[in-house]
């Protein structure tokens, strides 16, 4: 479930922004299991299509599924660079990229939300996906500082293993105190705000 916080056509906007050579940062953000890296890779499957120069980077914790690629719980990839900091991934840029993705956006350290500015200040068009919230359910930093930056952001939602609700939180199911615990459905379940527990919850029963 995707909704789209914009005050008129989103797209259109992007084309004219794009036809005059400006660029601009989009925020795909939400809980685990609601689509953010799927919507992530749409997106710059559609650039790819259009011809445009993709440069696609995360961080390096992010081991999951795959080193070198960003990838969605329902298997959609993308070939990306794993990198260490915003840092590292600025003196990988290359001059004639038209639009830079990155994923997992809040395992990145506070240079990013600079780094980015800089970015669509050159004329790049820079889409990141993350989790808003922690598995406590506060703000996961430096996403709240890079939606203050966005042109553009996309709220996306998952559904609630325990009721079918709209989900807006991540749920951790493992015991761990960690901020941040690398996992996927083996420590994490997609919650809504009355059946999420903040801290650790026994995983819902099958």
């Amino acid at each position: 479930m995707i909704d789209e916080f914009a005050f008129d056509n989103t797209e259109e906007r992007r084309k004219t922004r794009q036809a005059n050579g400006e660029g601009w940062i989009e925020v795909i953000v939400g809980s685990m299991f609601s689509g953010k890296s799927e919507e992530l890779i749409r997106r710059l499957k559609r650039a790819q299509i259009a011809r445009q120069k993709v440069q696609v980077f995360k961080p390096v914790i992010d081991d999951r599924y795959s080193i070198e690629q960003i990838a969605s719980h329902s298997g959609m990839t993308h070939v990306s660079k794993p990198v260490m900091t915003a840092a590292e991934m600025l003196a990988q840029m290359e001059d004639d990229t038209r639009v830079v993705g990155i994923d997992e956006g809040q395992f990145f350290d506070m240079e990013i939300v600079e780094a980015v500015n800089n970015l669509a200040n050159s004329g790049k068009r820079v889409i990141i996906a993350g989790l808003d919230q922690d598995y406590l359910g506060r703000p996961f930093e430096p996403m709240p500082q890079l939606l203050s930056i966005a042109e553009f952001i996309t709220k996306t939602h998952a559904i609630c293993v325990k009721c079918g609700s709209t989900a807006n939180y991540s749920q951790r199911t493992s015991e761990s105190e960690a901020r941040v615990e690398v996992g996927a459905s083996d420590k994490y379940e997609a919650r809504c705000r009355k059946c999420f527990v903040p801290h650790s919850d026994a995983a819902t029963a099958v």
